[in-house]
């Protein structure tokens, strides 16, 4: 079974946590989320989120994905937090994937892992970041980095993640079973 972890900072936008947990797991994905901290995790709009476990202990685990929702201050937390700046580029390093919604492609841009890369974000989130070839659409594949721009676009991006781990036919299971 495919394996993801998703961190979850205070901060983060509820809409792209939920729907990229909710979507893996109605596939069949087993997935973490992992708080940096021992406190529940208050997201953007005030949703109080109770993460599977910490962060610490989540690392004592290998995975196939690591995703990074965005929304602010959570996207800032995410990068302010070590752990997660060298797991995105020790995950990236060993060619797994590493995918990021809204405004955490600037965590990726951070740890130096979208250099030279296509990506897309929230707009603005990734212009102090010249090395990084913004593109438009919803969701962009550059190798095994997947990004996407916000909320709006969270369950593309959630299938799009799907279709990565399990396959175009799962995909299209989970997507018809959501009457999209």
């Amino acid at each position: 079974m495919k394996t993801v972890l998703v961190p979850l900072a205070n901060g983060c936008e509820e809409i792209e946590a939920v729907t990229v947990i909710d979507i893996l797991r109605r596939a069949g994905i087993e997935v973490t989320s992992a708080g940096l901290d021992t406190e529940p995790v208050r997201a953007s709009r005030g949703t109080v989120l109770v993460p599977d476990t910490i962060l610490d202990v989540a690392l004592q685990r290998n995975y196939d994905m690591l995703v990074l929702p965005g929304g602010q201050p959570g996207t800032n937390n995410l990068k302010a937090d070590p752990r997660i700046l060298t797991l995105a580029k020790s995950m990236s390093q060993h060619d797994r994937y590493v995918a990021a919604i809204c405004a955490a492609p600037s965590v990726l841009a951070t740890a130096g892992i979208l250099d030279g890369r296509r990506a897309t974000s929230f707009p603005g989130a990734l212009d102090g970041f010249p090395h990084v070839r913004q593109q438009p659409e919803a969701v962009v594949e550059d190798g095994k980095i997947i990004t996407s721009r916000g909320p709006g676009t969270a369950m593309d991006f959630a299938l799009t993640l799907v279709e990565r781990l399990a396959g175009r036919p799962r995909r299209q299971e989970v997507e018809v079973a959501l009457q999209r």
